[in-house]
């Protein structure tokens, strides 16, 4: 009896595993793809950074949906990269945008040697 209950858990959590790696294998296609596209058609960096923080911001979506976890890292930086691609694509200049990246690097770089991240 208790062998089956270890078949039945074992089962399931390969099921799991196998169901994030294919949101994973698909997040990673499509960035291939867009990446691809975006560069035969010489679109620019901009519209490069908004597709990819969309499909990072998709795959968060997949995974939630799935069952799975989001990972909060990973909506920052799709939202970051979304941010960034929309303003290389409006052309804004302005110095802010490098010092927030600076300052968004530096506080995942404390988080994570504090222990936090």
């Amino acid at each position: 009896m208790e062998n089956l209950k270890e078949k039945v858990h074992s089962r399931g959590r390969k099921e799991r595993r196998d169901g994030l790696k294919r949101i994973t294998t698909i997040g990673w296609g499509l960035f291939f793809i867009w990446l691809g596209f975006v560069l035969m058609i010489h679109a620019g960096s901009g519209l490069i950074l908004l597709g990819v923080g969309i499909i990072s911001l998709g795959m968060q979506v997949a995974r939630k949906y799935s069952g799975f976890d989001s990972d909060g890292f990973w909506i920052v930086v799709g939202t970051l990269f979304v941010f960034v691609g929309l303003w290389e694509m409006l052309d804004v200049k302005m110095p802010l945008m490098s010092v927030l990246l600076v300052v968004i690097g530096c506080v995942f770089l404390v988080s994570a040697i504090k222990g936090k991240g």
